[in-house]
């Protein structure tokens, strides 16, 4: 960390005379604060977080004189895992403010997955850097795989593009057919076909991120709403089953899980808006749904899109729906009663 630490005798000499009003503003002192350096701060003035014209000139200056030092190394690898986790995120934000910028950058964000993070086979992998060789390296675990399959059904749903629920439907199928244990249920961490560990371990416990197989529980039980596919259900019950053994020894560690837990309990609301659908799919989205999905646009295989009729909205649970609603009260009502308020 000493990049980005400083002296007074350095500010003295990237700065000259006006080194006094940098050296108080950023309270950078003879005795430092870090191992005999200063780490510039405004501790002592947190409130107060408008620089002034002429300390704003100071900080450019500094900033190109420490521009001459050893940079730390940089650590710019590319993690699908994350990668991911973070486009789902951004899937409900760009949905709930309406914004064009952010679906776009949900857009390239996917289409970057999809096309830099997969290799020849078409299996994902879990890393890529821009000079390594090959850029993408390393077999997915289940955590990536299970946080794309949540990616993919929410970029769907954000719109409307079928090829976003063809990759959540080809991902599943990949985190089933190398990481499902056959005999206990629920998903190992490393594939069948990777290097394989003395012991082939389960990510069971939520930490600072959700568990693979919490994930993969949450994701299936919306796939299997939006597809109508019981697989992608059953498999989500059976991880389930097995996070319930451990899972009452220590809650706090397993919140995702027990919020797939409420969705499976609760039952999915399942929302169809055929066509464009605008000013329906601004009232569904006017509101947090954790416990929904829609499906709007063009029809997929799904039976939810059967006899459907552009111009109508329709609330189901579990694939039985409501009486169509052609305004928005009888929408709201609808989802009121079979929704439970979304």
């Amino acid at each position: 960390g000493a990049f980005y630490t400083f002296t007074p005798d350095e500010v003295r000499e990237a700065l000259g005379d006006s080194a006094p009003a940098a050296l108080d503003y950023w309270d950078i002192s003879d005795g430092g604060n870090f191992e005999g350096r200063s780490i510039p701060n405004r501790l002592r003035n947190r409130g107060d977080i408008i620089r002034p014209a002429d300390i704003d000139a100071l900080r450019t200056r500094l900033a190109q004189w420490r521009a001459h030092r050893p940079r730390p190394g940089l650590d710019d690898k590319v993690l699908l895992e994350w990668n991911a986790m973070m486009l789902s995120t951004l899937c409900e934000i760009a949905a709930a403010f309406g914004s064009d910028e952010l679906r776009d950058a949900c857009t390239r964000n996917a289409e970057f997955l999809v096309s830099e993070l997969r290799d020849e086979h078409g299996r994902w992998r879990r890393s890529w850097q821009a000079d390594a060789t090959p850029r993408a390296r390393h077999d997915a675990l289940a955590h990536d795989l299970a946080h794309v399959v949540d990616a993919m059904v929410r970029m769907y749903e954000l719109t409307a593009e079928h090829r976003w629920l063809e990759t959540a439907r080809e991902t599943a199928a990949e985190l089933v057919d190398s990481f499902w244990d056959p005999e206990h249920g629920g998903f190992f961490t490393v594939g069948g076909v990777s290097e394989q560990l003395i012991v082939r371990q389960k990510d069971l416990m939520d930490n600072a991120t959700p568990s693979a197989n919490s994930v993969a529980a949450m994701a299936f039980l919306r796939l299997s709403a939006v597809t109508g596919d019981e697989r992608w259900r059953g498999h989500a019950i059976d991880t389930l089953r097995l996070l319930a053994r451990v899972a009452a020894s220590a809650p706090s560690a397993f919140c995702h899980a027990v919020s797939a837990s409420l969705l499976l309990a609760d039952g999915t609301v399942e929302v169809v808006l055929p066509g464009p659908a605008t000013g329906f799919l601004r009232q569904y989205r006017s509101r947090w749904r954790p416990h929904a999905v829609v499906l709007w646009g063009e029809a997929t295989d799904s039976t939810l899109w059967a006899n459907r009729e552009p111009g109508t909205a329709y609330v189901c649970r579990g694939h039985e729906c409501l009486m169509p609603a052609t305004t928005a009260d009888e929408f709201d009502d609808r989802l009121a009663t079979n929704g439970r308020g979304g």
